[in-house]
């Protein structure tokens, strides 16, 4: 069984950063997609970003000048560097896994992880 459990949100000032972390759990990491999916209250589930086992990035345009996705395959991990946040970005963001490709959709991963808090206060 593969879990995902996220790290690294908090609160933070508009302008700001954080990193977060998302560690994949099982041994066939490096032939996963991995994305990363945001929930404001009262909002649908959001795509943020995306990275294919090959390390491919994918962001969604909100987010694609100040958010980088990452990966290390040593760790297990992906990485989502936050910067010049927004108090828009305030949500609960979580990663979802997926042998194969990736998707925009988060309901077409395989695994998903619980999520972490962000918030951006003005």
């Amino acid at each position: 069984q593969v879990q995902l459990a996220e790290s690294g949100g908090g609160l933070v000032q508009a302008g700001g950063s954080l990193r977060l972390s998302c560690v994949v759990s099982g041994r066939t990491f490096t032939s996963y997609a991995v994305g990363w999916f945001r929930q404001a209250v009262g909002k649908q589930r959001e795509f943020v970003a995306a990275i294919t086992s090959g390390g491919s990035m994918y962001y969604a345009d909100s987010v694609e000048d100040r958010f980088t996705i990452s990966r290390d395959n040593t760790k297990n991990t992906v990485y989502l560097q936050m910067n010049s946040l927004k108090p828009e970005d305030t949500a609960v963001y979580s990663c979802a896994a997926n042998r194969g490709t990736y998707y925009l959709r988060p309901g077409l991963y395989d695994y998903r992880g619980q999520g972490t808090q962000v918030t951006v206060s003005s």
